[in-house]
């Protein structure tokens, strides 16, 4: 995967941070909350649909048709995972990611891995899903930056959390280094 420019790789992140700011997190975080909001908010359903993903089948899935959003997720992995794919998935629908036809720079999935996780679609329809689900290397890139950007916000509580003010700046730094957004509580 070729390395984008100092330029273009800042420029993803600032839109990979401003779609992730453009939206509200259900508190506590719940992933099906969420997209549940998230379709309300875009007045198009999206529809998560489990699946029991076989060994070296894609993460996770999206297709859109005219009707909806369609989220494949897996079930055999764990619920940190399952939540990053969703995040990653739901990315692509945030940044208004359409796909493309698999070319030399595209993300593709092949029809096998298709079939496994659509068994119950027709090849023809797996065919015309996978031609509308290949996204290019910065596509990819933006959705996972805007899932990361999305679950780094799902664990850390908007408001500044309260230290006691005894609380060593050494172990502040250290804290802040982990995402933790506190501030000195008063003596």
């Amino acid at each position: 995967m070729a390395q984008p420019s100092r330029r273009a790789g800042r420029a993803l992140w600032k839109r990979a941070r401003e779609v992730a700011d453009s939206v509200t997190l259900p508190e506590p975080f719940d992933a099906e909350t969420f997209v549940a909001s998230l379709a309300s908010t875009r007045a198009r359903p999206i529809e998560l649909m489990p699946v029991s993903a076989p060994e070296g089948a894609p993460c996770g899935l999206l297709m859109s048709t005219e009707r909806a959003d369609y989220i494949l997720y897996p079930t055999n992995t764990t619920a940190l995972h399952r939540r990053h794919i969703l995040l990653h998935e739901v990315g692509h629908l945030l940044c208004g990611h359409t796909g493309a036809d698999g070319g030399a720079d595209g993300v593709a999935i092949d029809a096998a891995a298709g079939r496994q996780l659509m068994p119950n679609l027709s090849p023809e329809l797996v065919r015309r899903v996978l031609g509308r689900t290949t996204y290019t290397e910065v596509e990819e890139r933006e959705a996972e930056l805007v899932a990361s950007l999305l679950a780094q916000r799902a664990v850390r509580p908007e408001e500044p959390r309260e230290l006691a003010a005894d609380v060593p700046d050494g172990v502040r730094r250290f804290d802040s280094l982990f995402g933790g957004r506190s501030r000195r509580r008063a003596p």
